[in-house]
């Protein structure tokens, strides 16, 4: 039997698309109003699917205390009210633009390494409002 559980965080944080090798026009040419020197915001959501065995004895597939601690530190802990291009060191200086294809991926890696073999990540949606969301299904 096939099961997937769905948890949702929400976290806003600002960012901007810019490579730092780039001229200024190059990056707006690029990136359009995303590369404003100024960053802009939004309030995400975080969509994590995983699935796994179900436990006969609790009836889970993971556990939700668990998959909640992980969901915390590597998602609202470190994205929640900060400014990714500048806090979070993986995105900083140009390493990875926080595109909403990036930080699924950077996401949906962080979470599988903290959960384990007992459970798969099989999908992590990022949404940066009602019209624009972003799935990666490793």
């Amino acid at each position: 039997m096939a099961l997937t559980l769905t948890r949702r965080v929400t976290f806003a944080a600002a960012h901007r698309y810019r490579k730092p090798e780039w001229s200024d026009e190059r990056n707006a040419a690029a990136f359009g109003l995303c590369a404003h020197p100024s960053y802009h915001g939004h309030t995400y959501r975080c969509d994590v699917t995983v699935t796994g065995t179900l436990d006969p004895e609790t009836g889970f597939v993971v556990d939700l205390g668990v998959l909640d601690r992980v969901l915390t530190d590597e998602v609202r802990d470190r994205f929640d009210h900060r400014n990714i291009n500048l806090d979070v060191p993986e995105f900083a200086d140009g390493a990875m633009i926080p595109s909403g294809e990036n930080l699924a991926r950077f996401v949906c890696e962080r979470v599988q390494a903290r959960l384990g073999e007992s459970v798969r990540v099989i999908s992590v949606t990022i949404a940066e409002d009602d019209t624009l969301a972003v799935t990666y299904t490793p």
